[in-house]
């Protein structure tokens, strides 16, 4: 069997074994081999220059696998501000909240709040919007 062939499929294989074991470290490794393959098929190459090819290839694949990941922006998902900016809830009066502080209720679940500064706390429920988030604390302002 011809050396760029068995390249070829055993970059195929790894990038099979990818879709099994998820992770991005196989996708290089077998797009580096798919090439390593393809290169071999049109020239006749040393074995040196075979292992220089696909080192260059795998390293060139890593470079650019690096800098797609600092191009993307970072996920906001699971993180509590993902889905409370700009929902509506009721900010309770210091009595009537469970824990210490402010409290705002959105749906069924309890939240710290904090207003702004120039805003003193209600002595009645009051509809608040949710401005950001800080830590668990939402930071809200009356609508």
């Amino acid at each position: 069997m011809e050396p760029g062939l068995i390249w070829i499929l055993a970059g195929l294989l790894l990038l099979l074994a990818e879709l099994a074991i998820p992770g991005v470290f196989l996708v290089w490794i077998g797009l580096a081999a798919l090439g390593t393959g393809a290169l071999q098929l049109l020239a006749v190459l040393s074995f040196g220059m075979v292992v220089t090819v696909f080192l260059v290839l795998l390293g060139a694949g890593i470079w650019l696998s690096l800098r797609l990941r600092r191009a993307a922006p970072p996920a906001a998902l699971n993180t509590p501000g993902s889905g409370l900016v700009g929902r509506s809830g009721m900010l309770l009066p210091l009595g009537e909240a469970e824990g210490p502080g402010l409290r705002v209720r959105i749906g069924d679940s309890e939240w710290q709040a904090r207003l702004p500064l120039e805003i003193r706390a209600p002595e009645r429920p009051l509809r608040v919007r949710v401005e950001a988030v800080e830590g668990t604390t939402l930071i809200v302002r009356p609508e």
